[in-house]
């Protein structure tokens, strides 16, 4: 497990971009604009999973994008969150049309009105990395919301109920089978599901979009009403080819 002594570490003394290892910074500019440098889109997979809400993604998954991911999420380079986090906003403003001021300024101060919901991360998974990097780029990405006026909030309410496999290597059909009803609301959670709050599932990656689509299936049935949309920080480039016209 880390310690905090390689959390500041990682802050302070950048050993080289995540993206491309251009020494002495955490992200280059070149590698910046390839995350964030783009206007978010919506993808769909095919075959696209019944029951998938509307996703939107900040970049393809390739080249510099998968390799900051990948640094962020399995080498610990937390200080990768805040530009992950700042692609995950552009991709969850991309979905609920954020953008200028908020439309209802009267509920700044109140309780938040957009709702970021991490798919989570195994407890095996999350103690061998030593964090939650879905978390940690919605917080971020949150605190980007907020700072353009949004009322936005993060609300980790999902939980594994059983085990799964690792889903790397499955197919499509796999990998629904094996997250089918593996996910489930909190305790209490159901109360944070009101109807007047916009409900924005998060994740790191989309690739067939079965992760996404069981989060939404664990949500829809303890919120009832609900407004459910996606959004991811990268997607399966091929899932940008199919929306280009």
């Amino acid at each position: 497990m880390r310690g905090w002594w390689q959390d500041f570490t990682d802050l302070v003394l950048p050993t080289g971009c995540g993206g491309c290892g251009t020494p002495r910074t955490a992200l280059c500019a070149r590698c910046r604009t390839g995350l964030t440098g783009r206007a978010p889109r919506r993808v769909r997979p095919l075959p696209e999973p019944s029951g998938l809400p509307v996703v939107h993604a900040a970049a393809p998954y390739r080249d510099s994008v998968r390799e900051v991911l990948l640094a962020h999420k399995e080498r610990g380079a937390l200080n990768l969150a805040k530009p992950l986090g700042e692609a995950l906003a552009g991709a969850v403003g991309g979905g609920v049309g954020v953008g200028g001021a908020p439309r209802n300024p009267s509920t700044t101060n109140r309780r938040p009105s957009l709702l970021l919901v991490p798919v989570p991360s195994s407890r095996g998974a999350t103690r061998a990395r030593g964090h939650d990097p879905t978390r940690r780029m919605a917080l971020a990405a949150a605190s980007v919301l907020r700072r353009a006026g949004w009322p936005a909030g993060v609300a980790p309410v999902l939980r594994q109920r059983r085990g799964v496999r690792d889903q790397v290597g499955l197919g499509p059909q796999e990998r629904r089978a094996n997250l089918d009803g593996a996910l489930r609301v909190v305790t209490g959670g159901d109360t944070l599901l009101a109807e007047d709050v916009r409900v924005v599932i998060v994740d790191d990656v989309m690739t067939t979009g079965a992760s996404l689509t069981e989060a939404a299936r664990a949500l829809r049935a303890a919120g009832s009403g609900i407004t459910l949309t996606a959004a991811v920080v990268a997607a399966s480039p091929d899932s940008f080819e199919i929306n280009r016209n």
